[in-house]
């Protein structure tokens, strides 16, 4: 891991594909929960997300760290690992049932408000400058655009506080993983990503057995929602976000949390038939507005990156 974020055209399209894989994630996760209770809809998804993860783990060999390990790296990784999978999908599953689908947005994107002051701190090469600052408020701005009085109005649920405390508590958990995650010596992305999602389902799946009983059996649409969940969302969106987190850093990474309400709206009028509201198209702006704000020196190198390469094929 070098100690300044290294932000390629590579990196930028990782955190767009997450974005689509988390943001069609939602509707996929509300089809699941009508046919498994929410604790074990976390432990199925990633049990999935493990077994993929760790066949192709074993097929490369089996590498992690590339170098020795102390107490401290081990105990960073149990914490990642926590925090990263298992305690987020629990509390993302359980929490949904009593909020408003504009709340659960809102509280995904406060993960980038919450990294921005942690990786000041504790990560090299991340400091908070007023730029930056401006970029990630205008981005949230943007959120709650889209989310719009969604994103304020009442569920009517007799637990919806403690499900509205149960998304930021998840949000929190993503924030807090995701700059320990940099903080880890020299590791390879696959091994990494599959230690976390092993240790998140030894956690998740005796947690869900001890508060909702033995495993059901779900039906066959509720296996292949939870496969999906298990294969884009989990296991092939993880390795992705270790890759960009521990190249591009923790503060880049968040921006994902800014484009998964938009691909979820998109998501939603192209296959489910919702209408398309002006607030889309403002959210949007104010979004871009904020990631160019935030990224603006990153946007440079990548494009005084590219000019050499343009000039040379002009010239042949």
């Amino acid at each position: 891991m070098t100690d300044k974020p290294d932000i390629t055209a590579r990196s930028w399209l990782m955190i767009v594909a997450l974005g689509l894989c988390w943001g069609g994630a939602f509707p996929i996760i509300e089809v699941a929960l009508e046919g498994i209770t929410p604790f074990w809809l976390a432990a199925f998804r990633i049990a999935f997300g493990t077994l993929l993860s760790v066949v192709a783990w074993g097929a490369m060999g089996w590498p992690l760290f590339s170098a020795p390990t102390t107490r401290s790296d081990n105990i960073y990784l149990l914490v990642v690992g926590a925090l990263s999978s298992a305690l987020p999908f629990m509390l993302i599953s359980w929490g949904q049932q009593y909020v408003t689908a504009g709340f659960t947005g809102v509280a995904m994107a406060c993960v980038a408000l919450i990294v921005l002051p942690l990786a000041h701190f504790m990560v090299p090469g991340e400091r908070i400058t007023l730029r930056k600052s401006l970029g990630f408020v205008i981005g949230f701005a943007g959120i709650v655009v889209l989310m719009g009085p969604d994103s304020f109005r009442s569920s009517g649920a007799r637990l919806e506080l403690a499900g509205q405390l149960a998304c930021l508590g998840a949000a929190a958990c993503y924030a807090v993983s995701s700059v320990l995650m940099r903080r880890l010596p020299p590791v390879d992305p696959i091994g990494l990503s599959s230690v976390l999602l092993l240790i998140g389902a030894v956690m998740v799946v005796p947690i869900a057995w001890w508060h909702e009983g033995p495993p059901p059996l779900p039906d066959t649409r509720t296996l292949l929602a939870l496969a999906v969940l298990g294969l884009l969302p989990t296991a092939a969106a993880n390795l992705m976000r270790v890759a960009v987190i521990r190249s591009a850093g923790p503060v880049f990474m968040s921006l994902t949390n800014y484009q998964v309400p938009i691909w979820s709206v998109l998501i939603g009028v192209a296959f489910l038939g919702e209408p398309l509201h002006l607030s889309l198209l403002v959210a949007t702006i104010l979004i871009l507005i904020g990631v160019a704000l935030s990224q603006w020196g990153a946007l440079s190198r990548l494009f005084r990156r590219s000019r050499p390469e343009t000039s040379r094929e002009e010239a042949a």
